[in-house]
């Protein structure tokens, strides 16, 4: 007698988003990074300060905090939070919105067995065209935040540092440092949705309870663990063009230099010890906002009524 043939599992069918809901997608995005970076602006502050002046601040995370409270008051360590939370929000909005709609649109063009099978493609692909769509949106602020950390006497707050670099330097100039962000950002958010989906894929595997039945709580803490191995991932990969970022908003290009001429030039003068200067001050930062963005993500959806998004 022949072997039973086994039942093949059903397709599951893919849920359909409104433009409404790809809204409250992005709006739980911006939430999330607006906040979790705004929070973090402190320590961005030291972060930009060491890779810009590694030999002033020479003293690690802690000696350059007191080192900046001493010499310039507590409240420059809240310099450019206002393109901090405006920036990132923006680009909140596109990295979790856009994710949402890329992932789904490859998985509707490809099927979902072949998307299952070749799922770390579907991740790289959504989140690395996600993030060029909100790093365009990023780009004008991080510059204007870059050069009111780097220049404290610059400007006062976001409206002024942003009016004079458009006055004196031109539209153009917020764009400089795009190439840079690219390298920085689309590694970061690749790593970070990748490591992500991956790691909360294997902890919920490792857990006993199914997690349609685990609780909130139990939840939220897989999206705390797998945000915090997925922000140190990111931090690791972008750091080189994060700490080139840093320096590209902050140096004029000599007349006739191209933005890749002075890229090449900046690489150069760093080299590859100067290219991660403040490592372990971003792994706390990225790592602790990372987990806390993909936590207050998760949970806004629910609060917003979205639908789930779609699993492989």
């Amino acid at each position: 007698m022949a072997a039973p043939v086994p039942p093949v599992a059903a397709t599951p069918a893919l849920p359909q988003y409104s433009v409404a809901d790809y809204a409250s997608f992005g709006l739980a995005g911006a939430i999330g990074c607006g906040v979790t970076h705004g929070a973090m602006t402190p320590i961005d502050v030291i972060k930009t300060r060491i890779q810009l002046e590694p030999t002033v601040y020479n003293k690690g995370m802690v000696g350059s905090l007191r080192q900046i409270v001493s010499t310039e008051g507590a409240g420059a360590l809240l310099t450019g939070l206002g393109p901090t939370v405006l920036g990132y929000s923006l680009q909140g909005t596109f990295k979790f919105g856009g994710y949402e709609l890329f992932k789904k649109t490859f998985i509707e063009q490809i099927g979902y067995e072949t998307s299952k099978k070749y799922k770390n493609s579907i991740y790289i692909g959504s989140a690395a065209m996600a993030e060029f769509v909100a790093d365009i949106a990023l780009c004008p602020l991080e510059a204007t935040r870059i050069r009111l950390v780097s220049q404290p006497s610059f400007a006062n707050g976001l409206v002024g540092g942003f009016s004079r670099i458009l006055k004196e330097e031109g539209l153009g100039s917020f764009y400089n440092g795009f190439t840079p962000i690219l390298f920085k950002q689309i590694p970061y958010n690749i790593a970070k949705f990748l490591v992500y989906e991956r790691a909360a894929e294997a902890i919920y595997a490792a857990v006993p309870t199914p997690k349609k039945d685990l609780s909130t709580s139990a939840v939220t803490g897989i999206n705390l663990g797998a945000g915090i191995i997925a922000g140190c991932a990111a931090a690791i990969v972008s750091q080189p063009a994060d700490t080139l970022l840093s320096k590209v908003n902050k140096t004029k290009k000599a007349p006739g230099q191209s933005t890749v001429g002075l890229l090449a030039q900046l690489a150069g003068q760093l080299g590859f010890r100067g290219s991660f200067a403040g490592l372990p001050t971003r792994l706390i930062m990225v790592g602790t906002l990372t987990s806390l963005q993909f936590t207050i993500y998760g949970s806004l959806k629910q609060v917003l009524n979205c639908p789930k998004g779609v699993e492989l």
